[in-house]
């Protein structure tokens, strides 16, 4: 069986090549610099923590945040959540963020809105 090149009618280039630690805490798309992509329509981020580096109880007001755990094991809400699961966060939903072990996640949230992220205690949905 003989396998075909990718595209046959494309533009040959070389790959554009970019290290994650470049970015600001893993957000590589979104309306902030640096980032690949500026728009308002996403952010996402490849995060990665270590066990018991806490985030503090946070919600948003316009964006819904989904979080998938790609390796390793949290708890959100009083929940335990592990590899391949997926936590959808409406907005105005709170949710603290516990590593109980190292963590590798990606999070997508939508749309991307500057400021957008209030600490539970600062601001009310």
């Amino acid at each position: 069986m003989m396998i075909e090149p990718v595209s046959q009618s494309g533009v040959e280039m070389p790959l554009q090549r970019y290290n994650l630690n470049a970015f600001t805490k893993g957000w590589f798309v979104g309306n902030f610099t640096p980032t690949l992509i500026s728009t308002d329509a996403v952010e996402v981020a490849v995060k990665h923590y270590r066990a018991g580096e806490a985030e503090a109880a946070h919600f948003h007001k316009v964006a819904t945040e989904l979080t998938l755990v790609v390796s390793g094991r949290v708890r959100m809400s009083g929940e335990e959540v592990g590899p391949g699961e997926i936590i959808k966060m409406e907005p105005g939903q709170a949710t603290d963020f516990v590593p109980l072990t190292d963590v590798t996640t990606v999070v997508v949230k939508v749309p991307c809105v500057r400021g957008d992220k209030y600490i539970c205690g600062d601001a009310q949905p």
